[in-house]
């Protein structure tokens, strides 16, 4: 079983940064795929950036060229570098685990964090 734990949320100015931790805890082994989703209230939960442990990435339009995720398996931490943040960016940022697809298919993630909330003003 794999525990997330995210940190590094807050309530920044339109513009501005913010950088989401997530600490990865696994029996197994790093998860194949980790990915950082977002919920805004009364939206549906959706994906943000994903990557492998291929390191291969994927993000979403609305944050390509904003975002950038990463991931330290020597710390078991996944990143996710925010910049240029937007008042649409505010949302409850979960990560998220994936033992064998890596989608934007929220059912292919069976570990979630609890969730760490963003704010932008603007």
């Amino acid at each position: 079983q794999v525990q997330l734990v995210e940190s590094g949320g807050g309530s920044v100015q339109a513009g501005g940064s913010l950088r989401l931790s997530c600490a990865v805890s696994s029996v197994t082994g790093s998860p194949y795929c980790m990915g950082w989703f977002r919920q805004a209230p009364g939206k549906e939960r959706e994906g943000v950036a994903r990557v492998t442990t291929f390191n291969t990435m994927a993000y979403a339009d609305s944050v390509k060229g904003r975002f950038t995720i990463s991931r330290d398996n020597a710390k078991n931490t996944l990143y996710l570098q925010m910049n240029s943040l937007k008042p649409e960016d505010t949302a409850m940022y979960y990560c998220a685990a994936a033992p064998v697809v890596c989608s934007w298919s929220l059912h292919d993630y069976n570990s979630w964090g609890q969730g760490t909330q963003v704010t932008v003003s603007s």
